[in-house]
Parts: C-alpha cells; sequence; structure tokens
C-alpha cells in the first residue's frame, strides 16, 4: 500500500470542501482498503466521512428513506425494510459475510468497484483500470463475466445484490457536492462501459451519496431477492433475481423484475414484466417471459451457460412467489 495521508470531515460542508482530486471518501472501507492494498487504488489522501449525519431510515407516503452511512446488517434487519420491502432485506442478507455486513455503508455498496480478477490484478492490462490497455476477460478466463451491456472494452459484472433490488423498485440515490443537492434514478446513474469503462456511474468529482429513496409501492411487501452462486456465502452472483409480485385472483397485475451476475449494470427487464402483466400466474407463463430476459446478450466462451441460467433464475423466483 502506498503512504497517504488521512483526515476525519465533522461535516458535509467540509467533506466537500476537502474532497475532491487525488481523495477518497471512507465509509466502511471494505472495498477501498481491499483495492488501496492490491495498488489497484493509490488515493493520496484517506477523508474519513463517518461522522457526518447521513444515517437513519423512515418511510411516508412517498416512499423509504435510507441515509448512506447506515450499515448494510442495520438496514438488512429494519422492521420497515423486512415488512415493507422484503427484496431489498434478503438481496443484503446474500452479500459479503456478516462481519463485513457489519462495517459496510449502504452508500459503499452502491459504490462498490469490479470483482474482476483482472481489474483487480495490476500486472495485467485492464480498461477500467488504465483506459485503452485492453479487456483481457474478452478472449481469457470470462466464466463469472457478463452478458448483457458489454461492449468490445469491458464485460466486467456489476457486482452489487443491493443494487438490482433497489432498481427493480426504481429507486432513486440523492447526491449532494459543492454545486448543490439531485437526485438520480439508480438505473441511470450506473453507466454502460461503451468505450468509456473507466466511467462506472454518474457520481461527480467530490460528490457524496447521502441518500437512497425507495418510492413507496403497496405491493412491494411481495417481493424476494433469489441468487444462485457457486457456494451458499461470501460469494458473488453467477446470476440473481430482485422480483417484486401484485397478484390478485392468480392474475399478475403488475411486477418488477431487475437481475444481476448477468449484466455490467444492474439490469432491469421491462420485456419481462410486460409479458406478465394481466397473465394468469402459471408456470409456463413464467418461462415464457423469461425468454425475453437475454434479449440482446452477448455470451462469451466461458459464460455461455448465463443465458440459461438467468431464465431459470426469473421462473425461480416468480414461482416462489406465487406459491
Amino acid at each position: 500500500m502506498r503512504p497517504f495521508d488521512y483526515a476525519a470531515a465533522q461535516s458535509v460542508p467540509q467533506a466537500l470542501a476537502d474532497g475532491g482530486a487525488g481523495t477518497a471518501y471512507l465509509a466502511g472501507g471494505t472495498t477501498l482498503v481491499d483495492l488501496m492494498k492490491l495498488e489497484v487504488m493509490t488515493p493520496r489522501r484517506v477523508l474519513d466521512i463517518n461522522r457526518l449525519p447521513l444515517r437513519g431510515v423512515s418511510a411516508d407516503r412517498a416512499g423509504l428513506q435510507i441515509g448512506a452511512l447506515e450499515r448494510m446488517s442495520d438496514v438488512a434487519g429494519h422492521p420497515l425494510v423486512t415488512t415493507g420491502y422484503p427484496v431489498i432485506a434478503e438481496a443484503l442478507l446474500r452479500s459479503a459475510s456478516p462481519q463485513l455486513r457489519n462495517m459496510a455503508s449502504i452508500g459503499g455498496n452502491l459504490l462498490q468497484r469490479v470483482r474482476c480478477g483482472y481489474f483487480r490484478d495490476t500486472g495485467t492490462g485492464c480498461n477500467k483500470r488504465e483506459p485503452g490497455s485492453g479487456c483481457p476477460a474478452v478472449e481469457g478466463e470470462n466464466r463469472g463475466h457478463a452478458i448483457l451491456g458489454t461492449s468490445d472494452a469491458c464485460v466486467a459484472t456489476h457486482p452489487s445484490d443491493l443494487a438490482v433490488a433497489l432498481v427493480a423498485l426504481d429507486a432513486r440515490v440523492g447526491l449532494t457536492g459543492r454545486g448543490g443537492s439531485r437526485e438520480v434514478r439508480l438505473a441511470d446513474f450506473y453507466l454502460l462501459p461503451g468505450d468509456t469503462p473507466e466511467r462506472e456511474h454518474d457520481l461527480r468529482p467530490g460528490e457524496l451519496v447521502t441518500r437512497v429513496t425507495v418510492p413507496a409501492l403497496p405491493w412491494a411487501g411481495r417481493s424476494a431477492y433469489l441468487k444462485i452462486r457457486d457456494r451458499q456465502s461470501y460469494e458473488f452472483a453467477l446470476a440473481s433475481a430482485a422480483v417484486a409480485l401484485d397478484l390478485r385472483g392468480g392474475t399478475i397485475r403488475d411486477v418488477r423484475v431487475a437481475v444481476g451476475g448477468v449484466g455490467t449494470r444492474p439490469w432491469r427487464l421491462p420485456a419481462v414484466e410486460e409479458a406478465l402483466r394481466g397473465r394468469a400466474a402459471r408456470p409456463e407463463v413464467f418461462e415464457a417471459a423469461a425468454e425475453r430476459a437475454v434479449d440482446g446478450a452477448r455470451p462469451l466462451t466461458h459464460n455461455r451457460f448465463k443465458t440459461t441460467l438467468v431464465r431459470r433464475t426469473i421462473v425461480r423466483a416468480l414461482t416462489n412467489l406465487a406459491g
């Protein structure tokens, strides 16, 4: 790890004033510290933001509000989340390990970097880490990589389980910078790699993630997160599905579906949702709708199985929710 200066911000204005080029914000540190040890990230200054008043979980008519510095484990066990939005609680509980969930913040989880082995190995090229150096995963080891939203410059999979659940619920992220505050749909916040894979999200220099807002959805109590992985804990998704279902008398009145483990960002599936609305909650309906999940997919040498796996994951999640 390279030498760096450390400071602790006492207020949001101070954090914004002291942020900027060469400075990394520290919350739980569960991603930042790892990448600093590998010298993938080499900030000259680390600014601790844990004293900032960016906490709290609350709900009103507008929806659910979560402070960016809330810890993953606290949010996962909060009654407003477990009762009204179980898909969020389940996505959090299937992330990382209990020890990491006790430290990692909500904002940090949404900003975590990709887990591509080439990105974390400074001895290889990686367009995310060093633009123009190539993407070895395209022709190399790519079993865990994306099949949706990829480009010739990057095929890395987005790592956050929580982000998949929040995108399914059409959540928004609150951002504050020196120029003021703004709110962005999380689905739009994450950027496709295209020719600029080093730009992973629409966070401007010096900006802080301050909160997450989940719009009120009365039927989000019937929601779940299904994660398929090589082992049951401390493993990233090969495929996952966040589903919320409005079911009345055996008919699907409305539905939300997003998938993870297969896209370069959390992947909402409006075509699947459209194929389900107004239809009977039956296995053949689920299977036909799930076929639309891989529209536009570009599988690689070692991850072709994901085109089948993600469809089966969606069907299973829907079947479980429909009873």
